[in-house]
């Protein structure tokens, strides 16, 4: 049996499909970027993640580009505006195609040193799934 660490805190959620894929969350107490591993032979995702710490200041664009997306989410689940407003499509937002660019490398440049690691999702209950302090679940992370 796998020993799961503590509950912790995600920043921002980059990608979902049937649970969390990539993203910003507390490892160990510190920000991590995770990046789920997919099989591509068999086309679906693997409950294997890759792990590795993110400094400061991508911390803060990922935090402050979550927060773009939370104000539309609030938009578009009131119904006043539609799908496609979503600021990640190019031209939409320019605050989020500047910090989209300065985040490319980090976002799918996976250093040597990332860890591979398993996770366990704990929602929170709460009205809202997205909050401008991360989504409505924490991580428990296993170091493999």
């Amino acid at each position: 049996m796998l020993n799961f660490g503590p509950p912790e805190h995600v920043y921002v959620e980059n990608s979902w499909y049937d649970g969390p894929r990539a993203g910003v969350a507390n490892v160990q107490g510190r920000p991590h970027r995770f990046v789920s591993l997919n099989d591509e032979k068999e086309d679906e995702y693997l409950g294997t993640f890759l792990v590795w710490p993110v400094d400061t200041s991508e911390l803060r664009l990922e935090e402050e580009q979550w927060r773009i997306y939370v104000d539309w989410n609030d938009e578009y689940e009131s119904g006043r505006v539609g799908s496609e407003s979503h600021p990640g499509h190019p031209g939409t937002s320019q605050r989020w195609d500047e910090i989209a660019a300065l985040l490319k490398n980090s976002r799918e440049i996976v250093p040597p040193s990332a860890r591979r690691a398993k996770v366990e999702m704990v929602n929170i209950e709460r009205e809202k799934r997205y909050a401008p302090s991360g989504p409505a679940y924490e991580l428990r992370w296993k170091l493999l």
